[in-house]
Order: structure tokens, then C-alpha cells, then sequence
């Protein structure tokens, strides 16, 4: 797996200049304004859910706080899953008629165009809204009160992915372990997109044989 400074620049990296600037999805204004948004709102809305979600698991059902915690736990481990499988397979989903092209473009395709596009690195409110109301239905009809601790635990999953997304984007990669998210990613834009899948964390990606190459 390439993991210097010189394999970012060879790829491409982060901040190549045919990749700036955004792009105009709608011609009516509102629509284009309410196609984007600030990565902290969506972050900040899953905090807040996730809170109170705690707290009404705690006060309202007989679930001990220590089973309560794995619950939470594996909340995060599935939400893991779930990005890996949407960004391969719906993410990235092989446009064969126009409908399925449009949609690829506009839920992604969009981002692989202009990746440095800061207002378009997580879903807007309203769809993030939905999401969670979403997941709260179909998690409640699964596992009953469980899902006052897994979905908290789902949700602090889906604001890691947004936070690597957005700093790996926004940022010059660390120079520690959490490097490898940078190159992975950088890879997946700018080498080969049939690769690195998982953004917040490579986990799926080596156990389902789509890490990156490593260069000789």
C-alpha cells in the first residue's frame, strides 16, 4: 500500500487543479442552495439525536447500561458495513440506463468531479433528517428498545465517516496512522475507484479484498 508523500502527489492528491470548483446541479436557486451544506450541521444534528436517544434508553427502558454500551458498540461495527456496501454498490453503481446515470451523478458522481467542493462533502439537512428517522423506523422494528443504544452507536459511525470525509478532503494527510485514510482515499479518486470503499476505516476493504495495490 503506497503510504509517502510522493505517492499523494503521483495519484493526483487532493488538491489538483482540474478538480476545483463545484458544480451547478440545479438551475432553480433554492434547490442549489439547499444542495449544499456545512459539514457541521449534519454532524451536530447526529449528536443531538444520539443524545437524547441515550438519555430515553437509560430512563425509559430496563436495559443495563453495560449491555447498553455493547449495543452502542455494535452499532458502530455495522455502520461500518453499511458505508463500505453503499459506496460500492449504490455510490458507485454501474449507470446502465439514464435514470441510474442521473442518480449515480447527482449522489456522487458530482463529489468524484469536484472533490474539493467543501458545501457538497455530506448529504443537506432534510435528507439527513430523513436518514435518521429512517434508520430509528426499520432499527425500533428489529430490535425494539435496543435501538435507543444502537442507533446513538450508528449515528456517531455516520458522523466519523463524515469527519474523515471531510478532513481528508479539506486537509494535508497526518503523519501518523490515520495517514493510511488519506491514501486510500486519494487512491480511490485519483488511481483506481474500484478500491478503497471504507473512508473511516479500511476494515471491509481488507477483509473483502479491496485494499489498494501496494506499489513496488
Amino acid at each position: 500500500m503506497p503510504t509517502s508523500t510522493s505517492t499523494l502527489k503521483k495519484i493526483g492528491r487532493l488538491d489538483r487543479p482540474d478538480n476545483t470548483g463545484s458544480a451547478h446541479m440545479f438551475q432553480n436557486p433554492i434547490l442549489e442552495r439547499l444542495s449544499r451544506t456545512h459539514i457541521s450541521v449534519p454532524i451536530v444534528l447526529f449528536f443531538l439525536v444520539s443524545l437524547v436517544c441515550f438519555y430515553f434508553a437509560i430512563t425509559n427502558t430496563n436495559i443495563s447500561i453495560g449491555v447498553g454500551i455493547l449495543v452502542v458498540l455494535a452499532g458502530i461495527f455495522v455502520f461500518t458495513f453499511v458505508e463500505y456496501m453503499m459506496h460500492k454498490h449504490f455510490f458507485h453503481m454501474e449507470p446502465d440506463t439514464p435514470i441510474k446515470d442521473k442518480l449515480q451523478y447527482s449522489v456522487h458522481g458530482v463529489h468524484h468531479d469536484y472533490p474539493r467542493d467543501k458545501d457538497r462533502l455530506a448529504m443537506p439537512p432534510f435528507v439527513s433528517a430523513a436518514y435518521v428517522l429512517v434508520f430509528y423506523a426499520v432499527f425500533t422494528l428489529i430490535m425494539g428498545d435496543y435501538a435507543l443504544f444502537f442507533l446513538p452507536g450508528f449515528l456517531i459511525g455516520y458522523s466519523s465517516y463524515l469527519g474523515v470525509h471531510y478532513i481528508v478532503h479539506a486537509y494535508q494527510p497526518p503523519k501518523n496512522f490515520l495517514k493510511i485514510l488519506w491514501v486510500n482515499h486519494a487512491v480511490h479518486h485519483y488511481k483506481d475507484p474500484d478500491v478503497a470503499f471504507g473512508v473511516s476505516s479500511p476494515l471491509w476493504d481488507y477483509i473483502l479484498g479491496t485494499m489498494p495495490k501496494k506499489e513496488k
